[in-house]
Order: structure tokens, then sequence, then C-alpha cells
């Protein structure tokens, strides 16, 4: 009698310790899915200019893909042709990987009109479709760099973060890259291997 009580009793704590592994293992595989990297802010839609004098709604052209930010001005003469070049590094190195676009901001609109900004990118091999350079109202662009991506202001002075931004595909912020530091440009591009593989 008392054998066949713990057959059964072993019987039915193996029946309820089933669905318990199997949600145990739904929650680590949701954590897996993002690990590694934190989750810093979320970018809101928004509309700005693109370097050819189009639209660019970045709900249609970034929903979905793993992109970098930046935020430049054409006529600087220190960090910003580093800033590109690097760029363009994470250009080159992702070249493979159709679900990544870069993003550059001006934080010089009275002077970075499209047809500037096209010369720009030109000078840094930019891909068209790929890599965006950006130019908008100066509150628009004051809004994104300061209070969404958390770095300078565009107000003017031409002070500006020389940080790059990862955000993923769910247009959450997940890494910032001081590309003054030697292995900025490596991480990032790591990092951003890492966010095409997750789930968003």
């Amino acid at each position: 009698m008392a054998s066949w009580f713990w057959t059964v009793r072993r019987y039915s704590l193996l029946l309820l310790a089933g669905p318990v592994l199997f949600l145990t293992g739904l929650l680590l595989t949701g954590c897996a899915a993002h690990a590694g990297l934190p989750l810093y802010a979320s970018v809101p839609d928004f509309t700005l200019t693109d370097q050819t004098g189009a639209p660019f709604d970045s709900a249609s052209a970034l929903h979905g893909q793993v992109w970098v930010a930046d935020f430049i001005y054409t006529t600087c003469p220190g960090p910003c042709p580093r800033m590109s070049s690097q760029m363009h590094q994470v250009q080159t190195a992702l070249a493979g990987s159709d679900g990544v676009r870069l993003v550059s901001f001006t934080v010089d609109p009275a002077h970075d009109t499209p047809a500037v900004l096209a010369a720009y990118g030109r000078n840094f091999h930019a891909q068209a479709g790929r890599w965006f350079f950006l130019t908008g109202p100066q509150p628009a662009l004051q809004h994104l760099s300061r209070e969404v991506f958390l770095l300078g202001n565009v107000d003017g002075t031409l002070e500006h973060s020389t940080r790059f931004v990862l955000v993923d595909k769910a247009s959450r912020v997940r890494g910032f890259y001081d590309t003054s530091e030697q292995d900025a440009v490596a991480r990032l591009i790591g990092d951003a291997k890492s966010l095409l593989r997750e789930r968003s």
C-alpha cells in the first residue's frame, strides 16, 4: 500500500514539474533574447528631411532595423570627419547585413541643407538607402539629441557629442560608444551583430 502511495505521489510531482520546467524554459529563453546589452531609452517616431530633400519618416525607414546614430555638421574642423570615417567603417563591416541603417543628424541645420549633406555623404562613400544624413527644424533636432539620445544640445553653438548611439529593431537605445576610444568601432560592430540576431 505504501509503495503504491509513493509511486502515485512521484508521478503527480512529475506531472506538476513538467509545466513548471516548460514555463521556466520560456522565461529563460525570453531573457536570453535580450541578454548582454542594456535598455536606455525608446526612440519615438520622427520626421525630418534626408540628403535627397525627401521627407524621412523613421517609422517606415527604420522600423525593424538595427541602426546607428550620430550628430555631426559638415563644416566641422575637428571630430566630425573622424566620426564619419568611423561610420564608413561600420557601413563596410556590416555591408552583408541588410537589416542595418546608419543615421547622421546635423547640428547645423541653418547651413547643412540636403544638397550640402549629400555632398558631404559622397565624400565618405555613404551608400544610398543605407546611410542617411538628416536635417530639419532646430527644435526637432534638439529634442532628439538632448531628450531622446541623451547627448548634447543643438543650439547653434555647434558643440556636440562624439558618441555613436546603437538602436535596436524595436527603436530602443542599447548602447553608447565614445568614438575617441580605440576599440569603440569594433565594439559597436560586434554589438550591432548581436542585435541583428536578437528577437525584437
